[in-house]
This record gives C-alpha cells, sequence and structure tokens, in this order.
C-alpha cells in the first residue's frame, strides 16, 4: 500500500482517476496479478472523497438559550472535556446557535509569571494593567526591532517594519498588528511614507479625514468603513454592521444589495458618482483583508504589555519565555541567543540555586529550572528546594546526601541531575565521576546514595535512642573512583537528552570561526527568507543529525541529510549527480560546509531550494580551503607592540594562508591594501582568540 501510495502525484486535488491518467505504471497495478493490489486499488476508488475523520475543534462554544439536545445531535469525544455536536460547525449557527471561540493565549502566562519573577527577584510589585501608554522605553524597544518574544511583532519581516515605522504611539501598534497579513501587507511602505511626512496624506472625500486620520488615510479596520458608511451614505447602524459580515465573509448578493444603497445614499448627499465607486471598489478589495480594530487593539495592548516588561524588567521576562517554551527546542534556541544578545547569561541546573522553573539570579543571569530537566519529577526537585530553603546551601555532594529524601529523590532523578550538571558546583571532580562504576558494578552514585540513606538511619536511630549519639562513630564517606572525563561531544549530547539543548557549549563551538567568517546566512535566516536569496550563492554550516539514502519512484536512489547550525534545521536533497558526488555525507553526526545557490525546483519552479555547488567537512575547511585573511587596521594602531604580536604567528615554512592587511586612515579616509610576502599564517585557535582579544577586524577568503 505504501509503495502504491508514493506513485500517487503530491499536490492538491489530486484524484486516483486522474493518478491513472498522469502515471501509467500506477494505472497498470489495476491490472496486477496480485489480487490484493487489485481489491487495494478498488477499495481506494470507492473510499475516495468520504469523510476520513471527525475532528473537533480547538476551542469553538457552542452556546443556545435551552438544553442543546432541542436543537442539536450531541455526542461525546475523547479528545474534548464537553459535549461534542454532530453537525458540522459551519451549520450550527443557522439553527439558531451562537458559536464562541475561547483561545487559550500563552502570552498570559508569560506575562503572569514575568510579574511573579519581579516580584520574587526584586521585591516589587508591577500592575500591568496600570502600566503608562506613553513608555519611551517600550517605544525605543519597538524602533529598534527588538522585538523577539514580543506577542505578534517577532518575524523577521514585522521587526522591519518597525524599524522603518518608528512607532512612539499606541496607535501605530494597533495599525501594524492589522496591516501585517498578506493583502494589507503592500499598504504597509506608504503607511510608514505617510507617517514620517515623506508621502501626502489623500482623502477622497474630506469628510473622510476625520475617520481615516489615526491610519494616514489609508483604510485598516472594518470599523471605519461602517463608521465611513454611516458619515457619507446615511447607513443605519444595523446597516453598518450587515456591511462589515458582508465584507468578513465575502457574501457577494449582499454585497451588491449594499452597494445600490450606498451609492443611492451618498448622491443624496450631493457627493461625485465616479468618487463613491472608486471608494466601493476599494472597500471590495480591502473586504480579501478587513480586520477588526478591537481585535487588533487587544493584540497590540498585550504585545505593549509584552515589550514593557523586556524593556523594563529584561531577565524576569525572559526566564518566563523560556519557562513556558520548554517543550520547543527550536523556539528556546532563538530566545538562548536573543538572552546572549542582552547580555543575560543562562546557567546550568543547580541544586544550590535553581527554583522549579527558570529563576533569575540576584545579577540578572538566568537559572535553569529543575522541574525542566526531563525525568525530574515535581515531587522530587520541591523536596531539594524547600529542604535547602530550611538549612542553608548544600556544602559538598556528601551534605546533598546526608539531608535530600532520598525515596523522593530516587535513583533515576539523581542520574539526569547528575547528568545536567546539577551537582557541578558540589564537587571538585567530573561529572562523569558520578556515573562511574566500581568492580562490583556499583555506580558512584549509588553508594552515595547508600551513604545518605545509612546517615540519616544513624540520625533517626540516634534521636529516639535514650543516650544520644556514641562519640566518635561516624559513617565513613565512599572516595569517588577514578574515571576518565567524557569527551566533548558524549558529554554535551547526554546534557542534550535531560534539558533538551545544548546549554554548557554547543557541538559547534569548535567550528565557531569557519561558520562565523564563512558563512554568508543562518539556517534559519535561509528558510525564512529564501525568496530574498533567490539566485544568490550561499553557504552555510552545521551538523548533520539526520540522513537518509531511499528509493524514488522512477528506482533511482537519492539521500536526505538534516543540517542543523546554532539557529535551526533544514533538509538537503541529493538527486542524481549530486547524490554520486556527497553521498558519503548521509551520516548522523557529521560536521560539514554546503556552498550552493537558491534557485526553483526543476519541477516545482513556485518553490526554491538550495542547489548543491559543494559539500565540505568543516574539518578541513580551515587547512584546505581557506586561502587568505585580511586584518583591517586604522594606521595609528601599528606599532612595534602589535608587530611583535604578529610575529609569533606568522611563519615562512609551515603556514599557508596567506596574510594580508588593509591599512587605512580614518582621518583622511584613505586606504591601502598590503600582502606578506614572506611570512604565511596558520588559523589556530590562540591566532582567532588573539584577533577576538585585540578587536582586531579581519575577512576570511576561500578558494
Amino acid at each position: 500500500a505504501d509503495r502504491l501510495a508514493k506513485m500517487v502525484p503530491e499536490r492538491p486535488n489530486i484524484t486516483l482517476k486522474k493518478a491513472f491518467e498522469e502515471v501509467p505504471e500506477l494505472e497498470k497495478e489495476t491490472k496486477s496479478d496480485n489480487p490484493l493490489i487489485r481489491q487495494t486499488l478498488k477499495h481506494a476508488q470507492v473510499l475516495e472523497g468520504t469523510v476520513r475523520q471527525t475532528g473537533v475543534h480547538a476551542c469553538g462554544i457552542i452556546i443556545g438559550r435551552d438544553d442543546l439536545e432541542e436543537y442539536i445531535p450531541l455526542c461525546t469525544n475523547s479528545d474534548a472535556k464537553l459535549f461534542v455536536t454532530q453537525y458540522e460547525g459551519t451549520h450550527v449557527e443557522d439553527i439558531g446557535l451562537l458559536k464562541m471561540d475561547f483561545l487559550g493565549l500563552k502570552t498570559l502566562s508569560i506575562i503572569k509569571d514575568t510579574l511573579q519573577l519581579i516580584e520574587q527577584s526584586t521585591g516589587k510589585k508591577v500592575d500591568i494593567d496600570t502600566i503608562p501608554l506613553d513608555d519611551s522605553k517600550t517605544f525605543e524597544l519597538f524602533s529598534r526591532g527588538e522585538t523577539t518574544a514580543i506577542f505578534q511583532f517577532e518575524s523577521p519581516g514585522m521587526k522591519k517594519y518597525m524599524r522603518a515605522l518608528q512607532p512612539n504611539r499606541f496607535e501605530d501598534l494597533i495599525a501594524m498588528n492589522a496591516l501585517y497579513r498578506p493583502g494589507p501587507m503592500d499598504y504597509i511602505p506608504s503607511f510608514v511614507n505617510r507617517k514620517h511626512g515623506r508621502e501626502p496624506i489623500v482623502y477622497d472625500i474630506p469628510e473622510m479625514e476625520e475617520v481615516l486620520k489615526d491610519t494616514y488615510g489609508i483604510t485598516v479596520y472594518q470599523e471605519q468603513v461602517m463608521l465611513l458608511s454611516q458619515k457619507l451614505a446615511g447607513f443605519t447602524k444595523g446597516q453598518a454592521d450587515a456591511l462589515r459580515k458582508a465584507m468578513g465573509k465575502k457574501l457577494k448578493k449582499v454585497m451588491d444589495e449594499l452597494k445600490e444603497k450606498f451609492i443611492e445614499g451618498c448622491l443624496s448627499k450631493g457627493y461625485d458618482k465616479k468618487i463613491v465607486e472608486k471608494i466601493w471598489s476599494d472597500w471590495e478589495s480591502f473586504a480579501e483583508y478587513a480586520f477588526n480594530k478591537s481585535h487588533s487593539t487587544c493584540y497590540a495592548y498585550v504585545a505593549y504589555q509584552t515589550a514593557y516588561l523586556k524593556a523594563h524588567f529584561p531577565s524576569q521576562f525572559m526566564a518566563a519565555v523560556l519557562s513556558r517554551n520548554l517543550s520547543d527546542i527550536k523556539k528556546i534556541t532563538t530566545f538562548m541567543d536573543e538572552c546572549r544578545r542582552m547580555g543575560i547569561q543562562v546557567l546550568g541546573p543547580d541544586v544550590n540555586e535553581s527554583q522549579i522553573k527558570f529563576a533569575v539570579m540576584p545579577n540578572g543571569d538566568i537559572r535553569f529550572g529543575l522541574g525542566a530537566i526531563k525525568g525530574m519529577g515535581e515531587n522530587a526537585a520541591q523536596n531539594i528546594i524547600e529542604i535547602r530553603a530550611k538549612g542553608g546551601k548544600y556544602k559538598n555532594i556528601f551534605d546533598f546526601f546526608e539531608r535530600v529524601n532520598l525515596q523522593t529523590v530516587n535513583k533515576k532523578n539523581l542520574e539526569v541531575l547528575a547528568v545536567a550538571g546539577a551537582f557541578d558546583n558540589l564537587i571538585d571532580f567530573d561529572r562523569s565521576v558520578l556515573l562511574a562504576v566500581d568492580a562490583k558494578g556499583v555506580s558512584y552514585l549509588e553508594q552515595l546514595m547508600r551513604y545518605g540513606i545509612k546517615v540519616q538511619s544513624e540520625k533517626n536511630s540516634t534521636q529516639q535512642s535514650l543516650f544520644g549519639s556514641v562519640p566518635g562513630f561516624e559513617v565513613p564517606k565512599p572516595a569517588p573512583p577514578k574515571a576518565d572525563p567524557w569527551p566533548t561531544i558524549e558529554k554535551l549530547n547526554k546534557e542534550k537528552e535531560v534539558i533538551g539543548i545544548y546549554l554548557s557549549a554547543h557541538p559547534l563551538d569548535e567550528f565557531r570561526f569557519e561558520i562565523e567568517s564563512l558563512c554568508n546566512v543562518s539556517i534559519a535566516d535561509l528558510k525564512s527568507n529564501m525568496e530574498q536569496y533567490r539566485d544568490r550563492d550561499v553557504t552555510i554550516a552545521g551538523m548533520t543529525i539526520a540522513s537518509r539514502i531511499d528509493t524514488a519512484k522512477n528506482g533511482k536512489q537519492y539521500g536526505r541529510i538534516t543540517l542543523e547550525d546554532y539557529t535551526d534545521s533544514m533538509d538537503i536533497m541529493l538527486f542524481g549527480k549530486d547524490f554520486e558526488s556527497y553521498r558519503n555525507f548521509c551520516f548522523n553526526g557529521y560536521y560539514i560546509m554546503v556552498r550552493g545557490k537558491v534557485q526553483p525546483k526543476a519541477y516545482k519552479p513556485e518553490e526554491l531550494e538550495l542547489h548543491i555547488k559543494s559539500i565540505n567537512m568543516l574539518y578541513d575547511v580551515r587547512e584546505k580551503m581557506i586561502k587568505s585573511i585580511t586584518l583591517n587596521l586604522p594606521l595609528d594602531e601599528i606599532n612595534d607592540i602589535f608587530i611583535d604580536d604578529i610575529l609569533k604567528y606568522v611563519q615562512r615554512d609551515k603556514a599557508n594562508i596567506t596574510l594580508k592587511f588593509k591599512v587605512y586612515d580614518p582621518e583622511y579616509q584613505v586606504s591601502v591594501d598590503l600582502f606578506s610576502r614572506a611570512y604565511r599564517v596558520n588559523i589556530t585557535q590562540d591566532f582567532i582568540d588573539y584577533l577576538n582579544d585585540s578587536e582586531i577586524n579581519y575577512k576570511v577568503a576561500m578558494e
């Protein structure tokens, strides 16, 4: 069945009848010698077009004046807590019932969590409902486009328009929220230009200014159409609402009827028929994307609240955002990068500092929560935190095991704490030692558990004894076994298993120089802005996290590599000659650099893809592919100290990368390009660290 299904072309509105006409091999299968294949295709044709399954709306609630059984058949469903209608949603309103969508919004929880964190870490109580709507710090954040994690304003496109618009009033946010959708987006450049006086604000009829002034003469909201229809054509409020509904639901018949009334009403007030018809024509095209101002205002208000918190309480806000997005690895990676950009460090879990969720440290850093570790139950985490609160921080690893409840905090909990690095500040050896086993196959963690149980047992029996403790008696502390530290990649992979992300480091850190110096786009940027890179050469790099070699319908093999960098992951397809040339890269755990060109797909020209030009191992790039490095130097920084420093890294014979200099004089704005004939350089980590520490700007060129 899977083989037959793969023969059917993957595109919308395809039918088996069309598939038989387009794919002779599939049509041939209807006459197969195998009766099971013939029956499968026969049944498939009979079943085609029938309802495959029923679904339950995520948030649609049906409301009636009487018991709903009087109006509709009801049933129970495993996906819903309430009864479910057996009529389709589109028919429910026709029989006189009201359908309301009650949406759950994660952003409201983020705001609530942020307010709690502010109170915990600073003692301040912020009333989010009374914050000023003209806060300059908040509008500066919007104007800089620093809106990552800001509700409705975090897409790259919206950031670009925010920087262009430079919003300075709440109405600008309401309008941009309504305009930033397919269709009205075309009006954004005009909206921006009109705000800044670069384009005149024109009204078809002077009376329209009162209604359209806030949006610089551009119709943005349904409410504006409702008000203008009343003002220009004398519509009643009921007729204006009927117009709004007809526009929103594209009811052509109703629109045509209202058009006649609108033109009649405008003419009776003495307006020019051509102008009136133009206004109606504009409204008809506007109907495709008409937005509700009250809706946009609510969204903009929640966005403003989140931006206010980010501007004034950045650490608390980002801690709340991280806590509420733990299950989404792509978002977590984005938010971690945003923390770094903001100068906030995200620290790993620690039994002495972590709370259940992400917490804010006194210096503004964010500490990973114990409850966010996979396999760490909330009861165990709560016990560790409560014991710490009562008796102070844990002094060392033995003190920890002497105090926590080892029935609540079990072996599995302790193992994930060890792997996550939550004990690192209590030990003076590598975390791998905690899981190392002795000759009897017992791990050091288990020995510590036995020690803790014995100490707690002795304490209990001493308290119950008539004579108290026996002087000089002490439970011997188990000595840590000798064990090699985990290799970096193994340590990071184990960490990722229990935390969900690479936290203490990243496997690609070894190649950060290559990625930052030689790649001209990140995977996240390439995926979200493919059109922007059309017909351009791009270089990306990362590690292969999944790979597969498969056989296409035509019997030829092809490969799929999933490449991940610091920002995102994407699939790279290898067909034909590309597959033959690069099939040896179809393995997991490879670190590779991919160079290619963004071009239309051969069989789907409306879609873009990356056409491969070359794939190389990142290990080889530094030695085999880098041709030269150019140091950009201000004239006044070239002195004996700089020359002595550079001479430590250059060689005559054992280096192969040309060292170039671009020396410039900022005062006279002149520069000269130079290169060393006698000396070359190897790009070692020491050399990179020297350039970064000295803040020397450099550029690398590949062959």
